[in-house]
Formats: C-alpha cells, sequence, structure tokens
C-alpha cells in the first residue's frame, strides 16, 4: 500500500515516471470531480500497477530515467495524473494532454459538493473553496475567512480537513519484477489490465519496443507531424509510423520493425519526411490539393512513399509522376484506402515492387472489376465531406476554372490580394429551403462551386436566374469554365434537381478527362505549378445544422472530450463504399481511446446504419440524442447530484404556466400538421419533464435542439419553443437570462427581422 502523499512525492522526485507507451492523458472535468467526490467519501477508487525495472528496459516520459531501477505507472495514469494536477496546481513532467481538465476545482463548504471555477456563481461566495489553493496553503487562511462565526468555522473546518486527508489516502500497489518481464510482457499486461481504457495501437507497440533503444524517437516524429500540421496537414502518430514501416521494411505490419535497429529506424524516419514532403509538394502544386479538407486518401501514401524509395527518391520523369497521382486520386475515389487494412497495403507494396505504378493501376483496375470511369452519379453526395468534393475543388484548380464576377482564373498569382476563395451555392440556401428541398440536396456537390471572397459576397443570395445570366454577358465563357449548364430553363427552383444531373453531367465529362490525361501521360508537358490558397466556407453561418453543430462540439470540449473530425465520409473497410458522410465523427471515441467510435449523422436516410452498428460504431442521428448520451454519462461519472435548474417557481397556482403547457403541447401538433415534421425527442421530453422545464431546458442547452435547426429549414421558426417564449404572455415565467437567449436565437436566423 502507498500513500497518495507519497505517490506524488515520487513524480517530483523523478523516481516514479511514465513509460512512453502509454498515451496522453484523456480525462474530462466530470471525471476529475467524480473521482474527488469518492475520495471525499470514502469510496473505493481502484489501486495501481507498477512496473519495477532497471534503466535500459523501457523508455520514459517526464526526465532523464538515469540509471538503476525505477518505478514506470502502468495502470493508474488517469487517477494519479488527475490527483497531481489538482493537488499540486500544474501537471506531472510526463503529460501530455489538456491540463484545463483538472484545473480551477472548487470544494463547496455548505453542500459538500465539487465544481470547476465558475465566476458569477463563485466570486462573491467564500463557501467555494479552492481545491489547490486548500493544499498549497493548508487550512491557515480558511480558518480566519470563516472566524466570524464560530458555528460554521466548526464545521466548515471538519470538511476542510477531510477533504486535506486525501493525500493520506493508501492506494494498493501491485508490482511487476523481474528481468525476465521484457517490454513485450509488460505491454501485453498492460492491455490486458486496461481493457476498458486506452488500449495500446499496434503502432504504439512498436514504436514502445523502438523507444527502448531510441528514446527520443517518439519526439523526432511528433516534431515532423508537426511540421505538416504547420503546413496545414494534420497526420496521426500511426499514420507516420506505417509510412515508415512501408519505407523501412517494404511491409504493411508494424512487427515488421522489430527487425531495424534504431540507427536504420532514424534512417528510414528521415527518408519518409523526404518523401511524405515531397508527396505534398506535388498533390500540392499538380492538383491544386493544397489544404487538410482536400487531401484526399492519405492511406495512400504509404504507398507512394515506398514507391520513391525505390526510385531513389524521386519519380523519375513527369510522365511516372502524373500515372502515381492517377493511381492516387482513382484510389481515393474509390475508397481504396477507407480502411486502411494491412491486406490491401501488401498487395499494393508487392504490386509496386513488382511493376512499379503500373503495377499499382493494374492492381486497382483488377479490384473495381475494370471500371475506372468517372460518371454523373459519382457526383452525387452532399457537403464537403464527400469524397468528390476534393475532385470538384482539383477541377477548379487545375482546369482554369474563371471567377463569376472578375473572370480571372482562381490561382493566386490571378487573385492577388483576393486569393481567399469561398465555397458558393449556385442556388443559395435560403432559396432551396423555401422551397422545401430536402437538405442533402441543397448541400448537393454539384450545387457548389468556388468564388472569389468578393465576388461571393457581391451575389449574396440572388437567385441564380438573376446571376448567372449577368456573369455569361459580363464574361463569356465563365459559366463553362464552372460546368454551369448554360440552359436559362434550368436556373429556376422548380428545375433545381433537373440542373443537379445536367451538372453532374459536365463535371464528369471535365474528371474523366482530366484523369485520362494523367494516366495516360498526355498532362505532364503542360503542367504548372499552382500557388497554395485559403478556402473559406462563408455561409456555415447561415445554415441552423452548421451552427447547432459547431455549438456542440465547443460544448464537448469544454468538458473536455476529443475535437471530433467535421463533415466526414466514413468508408466500408472492405469493399470501399461510403457508408455516410457523418457531420462529426470521434474514431477513437469521445475520449480518445476510450469507447467505441462514435458518428453523428443528421441524414440518416442517406446512409448505411445497420452496417455501421455492425462495424461497431455508435451511431447518433440527433445532437439532442448525443447531447442526452453525453449528460447521462456525465452523470453516472460525476454522481447522483442533480442537474441544476433556475430558481423555481409556483407552477400550481400560476394559470400562466398552465397555458403554456397547452401551448407547448400545441406545439406538437402544429408542427405535425403545418411543417410536416413530428418532433419525437420534444414530445418525449414534455411527458418526463411538462411543458416549463422543456423549455427551461431548451433555453439553458448550449446549442439550438434538432426541431429549431429542422423548423428554420422549413421556414416555420413560428412553431419553435424560442418563438412561444418571446410571447409577451409568457415573459413572466423565465429569467431574463432565459429570454434574452431566446430572442438572440431568433435574431440570430433572421426571424425577429421578418
Amino acid at each position: 500500500m502507498g500513500k497518495l502523499s507519497t505517490v506524488l512525492d515520487q513524480i517530483d522526485s523523478g523516481s516514479l515516471l511514465l513509460p512512453e507507451f502509454q498515451r496522453g492523458y484523456v480525462w474530462n472535468r466530470d471525471q476529475v470531480r467524480g473521482l474527488m467526490r469518492s475520495l471525499y467519501r470514502g469510496y473505493p477508487v481502484g489501486g495501481l500497477l507498477l512496473w519495477e525495472t532497471e534503466s535500459d528496459q523501457a523508455a520514459v516520459r517526464g526526465g532523464d530515467i538515469g540509471r538503476g531501477t525505477r518505478l514506470l505507472l502502468l495502470d493508474g495514469q488517469q487517477r494519479i495524473t488527475s490527483l497531481y494536477g489538482v493537488l499540486r496546481g500544474r501537471p506531472p513532467r510526463f503529460f501530455e494532454g489538456d491540463s484545463t481538465a483538472f484545473t480551477g476545482l472548487h470544494f463547496n463548504v455548505d453542500e459538500e459538493t465539487f465544481e470547476f471555477y465558475a465566476p458569477t456563481k463563485m466570486r462573491e461566495d467564500d463557501r467555494w473553496v479552492d481545491v489547490t489553493r486548500l493544499y498549497s496553503e493548508g487550512l491557515g487562511p480558511f480558518i480566519a475567512m470563516f472566524s466570524s462565526d464560530p458555528l460554521r468555522l466548526q464545521v466548515y473546518l471538519e470538511r476542510l480537513n477531510r477533504l486535506l486527508q486525501i493525500q493520506e489516502r493508501s492506494f494498493h500497489e501491485e508490482k511487476i519484477t523481474g528481468r525476465d518481464k521484457s517490454i513485450d510482457v509488460v505491454v501485453d499486461i498492460f492491455n490486458r489490465v486496461n481493457s476498458g481504457g486506452t488500449e495500446l495501437s499496434k503502432g504504439d507497440l512498436a514504436l514502445a519496443k523502438l523507444c527502448a533503444q531510441w528514446p527520443d524517437a517518439r519526439q523526432a516524429m511528433r516534431d515532423y507531424l508537426q511540421k505538416w500540421q504547420d503546413a496545414g496537414f494534420k497526420f496521426s502518430l500511426d499514420w507516420l509510423m506505417r509510412n515508415v514501416t512501408a519505407v523501412g521494411t517494404g511491409r504493411a505490419v508494424f512487427s515488421a520493425l522489430d527487425n531495424l535497429s534504431a540507427e536504420e529506424f532514424q534512417q528510414s524516419l528521415d527518408a519518409t519526411a523526404e518523401y511524405v514532403g515531397r508527396f505534398l509538394d506535388t498533390v500540392s502544386g499538380r492538383l491544386g490539393l493544397d489544404h487538410d479538407r482536400v487531401l484526399m486518401g492519405r492511406a495512400a501514401v504509404p504507398v507512394i512513399a515506398r514507391l520513391l524509395h525505390l526510385s531513389g527518391g524521386r519519380f523519375r520523369d513527369a510522365v511516372e509522376r502524373d500515372k502515381t497521382l492517377y493511381w492516387y486520386v482513382q484510389g481515393a475515389l474509390r475508397g481504396r484506402f477507407g480502411g486502411s487494412t494491412e491486406t490491401t497495403l501488401a498487395q499494393d507494396y508487392e504490386a509496386v515492387e513488382r511493376d512499379g505504378v503500373e503495377g499499382l493501376i493494374t492492381q486497382l483496375e483488377r479490384w473495381r472489376g475494370g471500371n475506372l470511369d468517372i460518371q454523373a452519379h459519382d457526383f452525387e453526395g452532399a457537403t464537403r465531406g464527400s469524397r468528390f468534393y476534393p475532385m470538384l475543388y482539383m477541377l477548379t484548380r487545375v482546369n482554369g476554372a474563371r471567377d463569376l464576377g472578375t473572370g480571372l482564373e482562381l490561382r493566386a498569382e490571378m487573385l492577388g490580394r483576393l486569393a481567399s476563395l469561398q465555397i458558393h451555392h449556385i442556388f443559395p440556401k435560403a432559396v432551396l429551403h423555401k422551397a422545401e428541398y430536402e437538405r442533402a440536396e441543397v448541400n448537393a456537390i454539384a450545387n457548389f462551386c468556388f468564388l472569389a471572397q468578393e465576388t461571393n459576397l457581391r451575389i449574396g443570395k440572388r437567385h441564380p436566374a438573376e446571376y448567372l445570366a449577368e456573369a455569361e454577358k459580363l464574361q463569356p465563357g465563365v459559366l463553362a469554365s464552372q460546368w454551369i449548364p448554360a440552359d436559362p430553363a434550368l436556373w429556376t427552383t422548380d428545375r433545381y434537381l433537373d440542373f443537379l444531373a445536367a451538372r453532374r453531367e459536365l463535371l464528369a465529362e471535365a474528371a474523366q478527362s482530366f484523369l485520362s490525361r494523367l494516366r495516360e501521360g498526355a498532362a505532364a508537358s503542360d503542367s504548372r505549378d499552382l500557388s497554395p490558397v485559403s478556402v473559406i466556407a462563408a455561409d456555415d453561418v447561415e445554415d441552423a445544422r452548421a451552427v447547432q453543430v459547431k455549438a456542440m462540439v465547443s460544448e464537448l470540449n469544454e468538458l473536455g472530450y476529443a475535437s471530433p473530425e467535421l463533415d466526414n465520409e466514413i468508408a466500408d473497410p472492405v469493399t470501399g463504399r461510403s457508408l455516410a458522410v457523418a457531420e462529426a465523427f470521434w474514431p477513437d471515441g469521445l475520449q480518445a481511446g476510450l469507447g467505441r467510435p462514435v458518428v453523428l449523422e443528421l441524414d440518416p436516410d442517406y446512409a448505411d446504419l445497420a452496417r455501421l452498428e455492425e462495424l461497431d460504431y455508435e451511431v447518433f442521428t440527433s445532437v439532442d440524442a448525443l447531447r442526452g448520451y453525453v449528460l447521462r454519462r456525465n452523470v453516472d461519472l460525476a454522481g447522483d447530484e442533480d442537474l441544476e435548474t433556475p430558481s423555481e417557481i409556483d407552477e400550481a397556482q400560476s394559470s400562466a404556466s398552465r397555458d403554456f403547457e397547452t401551448a407547448m403541447r400545441n406545439l406538437y401538433q402544429r408542427a405535425r400538421q403545418e411543417a410536416n415534421y413530428s418532433p419525437t425527442y420534444f414530445l418525449s421530453m414534455l411527458a418526463e419533464y411538462g411543458g416549463l422545464e422543456t423549455a427551461r431546458r431548451l433555453l439553458h442547452a448550449p446549442t439550438i435542439s434538432d426541431g429549431f435547426a429542422t423548423l428554420w429549414e422549413r421556414g416555420r421558426l413560428d412553431l419553435t419553443v424560442e418563438a412561444l417564449v418571446n410571447s409577451s404572455e409568457f415573459h413572466e415565467l423565465f429569467t431574463v437570462d432565459e429570454l434574452a437567449v431566446a430572442r438572440r436565437r431568433l435574431e440570430q436566423f433572421g426571424y425577429l427581422d421578418a
């Protein structure tokens, strides 16, 4: 048994460290709060698993292990890191993660509850004690603070002293000892005891072994990843490991790295960084794929790195370069690398080893049944997460698409100070929503084009029948350069779906033509370098769904959850088929490495939900459902405290509250009858909480509800809870802040201006 204070002292002295193979800190504030509450109440919180090892057996994080025997923390990192952060007021030396998860914890000595600092609630209330200050300064300052009330002083000091005694809490310790306990054995033990936590990936395991020989390996890889991130491309450590494995061994399995010495691994890493840099320069300069959003098929890069390695670090000529780009683009469009399976990579390594890029193309054609032609239906996807969005951007860059306002090609050197492009909906969202088109139709790839920022602002929400004719008259040929159908009959709202079909035909023809030239090497002689431009999704603020998702992500980030991949296509790892374009996707779980992958898919009719669930993804089809799941999860973690509610109103005596209850239920019926929308989640809230409490919960949520977003899309914000709350007859039921929230949401989406 070891006391907590002793464990923390061991961290300070460097005698207790973290093995390099451990991932970083992933807990959120509710988990920290729940841990402190359990310790305060004397509940069991688990033991520690330590590895007693000689200094040459394992790489460590957080300092030089020095000579002799050291203790490495295998199980209990999240708990000990949290306690160190709360009690010491700083993260331990081995820390990697977000320290706000344990910064600012306060204890209410009156209610015996833990919460993180909230200025408006705590600034003038001395009952909220800074827990870190208590541990650093002791009881002295608080004796003076509460001395004016002897009765209160006695009770509060007893509670603060009980809180202080947490540092004397003993943790059961188990140790793994013996020279025969290799890092392979220890990692296996770690994964077994940590099966409910952050299990090591195959890449982590391989890197753990390498760090034993080269302690700086992980940092060297992080430095390269940071360099690429600074250039606008974000990659994972596992992805880089996959590339190094390809270059250094020619194999797809990480275990192949066992045969490399530390020196050989370092050489392979440096070579890989050179090849990746050359690839990024090539796809950016040749294809215009110059930022992370449009860098499709990144799981193919290890194959290209292997090809470059076999070719002496460079493409042999422009023809080989273009054929390689053809294979890369076609593979990405067809979902060849959706699963990044070792089997697929092994096949491609063998093909490139045998026949170079021609072998890769043959392999891809065989996998696709010989058909790689681009068809109009390939552009049927919606949102920027679709795999054909990068193709649209690429065509815009390489084919010299022109700005509808100035007629200039959308190239940095032509646009000058206007080099920021914006995504433009040819048919404005507001026009299509008013005509009751589905969201996936509104955000169809075939409704997108790119314009200079100034032109996009000038066009605004004008109808295409107006501005397209004007653009073509002033800049002849500009519509054809953007693959926009020239027939004015297709520019009317009632012919919108015909417009999409016609534009898809034009896009498919342009894509097929360019890719064919790449395949034949015919485009190599007239290629030109494309300078990067920035792309801004300027109209996201108009979309209630986008606002809702972004607000939800901010809320989850504040709670300590991981940031998701937004607007992300999820492919079947076996067939490459697109399963969904998720509004948000957490591939490693809401907390990195903890739990199943989480998918938020707001267009379930356009997704294969059954296959996603078969692949063990946790799927949510509304923001409200995901938020409810997170709140329930946090309540489970934090204990049995009730959620906060505003000050109570005597509803039984209030005729206004009874009228409001009736009006809320009428909203449900009117939404069904007048807007063809059945808000089932809203109905379940009414049944559970009643009308007034349902309204309060919706107003106190940091995001607009699914119902609000749907009714906005259908032009019926008058049927929202916010509109009802804003009615003068119900003002007395709500606080000033609640009324302000309702009004702000309505103003944000133009309802009160109507």
